[in-house]
């Protein structure tokens, strides 16, 4: 598995569209076609996703399963310097609301067009804080996952609860 296929399940997860075109994947995540091919096929081999007549079912429950208990073991978390980008994790919606700013630089993952400057957070896949951007439910659930990966026990639980909400698990 590679980060890209886990934001694909994500995104096909957050739809409820199951015959999304590949091709419309492909510009919404930033990723090409051809990659999206890849990215299906394995996430067809690990379980994680049903394809059939065309449609595309994410097998929600050994997703959730999957972020859970294995997801920041197998994507752990690369942090930086100070760089200027995109809040994640604890530092962006649906997390910031709920715990109090420690006053600790926010995590941020690099982007030019970020307007935000904090500790450098290595997104999930270089394309997401672009496809993020353009889709705020998609933020929102890349940032729990990231919450997920790097975060403390507390904001780690919430985050965990909350993508089961988003991912309906």
């Amino acid at each position: 598995m590679q980060g890209q296929d886990v934001a694909l399940l994500l995104k096909l997860a957050i739809q409820n569209a199951p015959q999304v075109p590949s091709k419309d994947l492909a510009e919404s995540l930033f990723i090409s076609p051809s990659e999206v091919s890849k990215s299906l096929k394995r996430s067809v081999e690990s379980g994680l996703l049903h394809i059939a007549n065309g449609e595309k079912r994410v097998n929600r429950s050994a997703l959730m399963e999957f972020l859970s208990h294995g997801f920041k073991y197998v994507f752990p978390p690369a942090k930086g310097s100070l760089a200027r980008g995109v809040p994640t994790g604890a530092s962006a919606e649906p997390l910031k609301s709920r715990f109090l700013d420690d006053g600790d630089p926010p995590e941020v993952w690099p982007y030019v067009e970020g307007k935000v400057r904090g500790i450098a957070f290595a997104p999930l896949y270089k394309g997401a804080p672009k496809a993020a951007l353009r889709d705020p439910k998609f933020y929102s659930v890349l940032a729990l996952c990231d919450a997920v990966r790097g975060g403390r026990t507390r904001e780690r639980n919430l985050a965990i609860e909350l993508l089961g909400k988003e991912i309906d698990a």
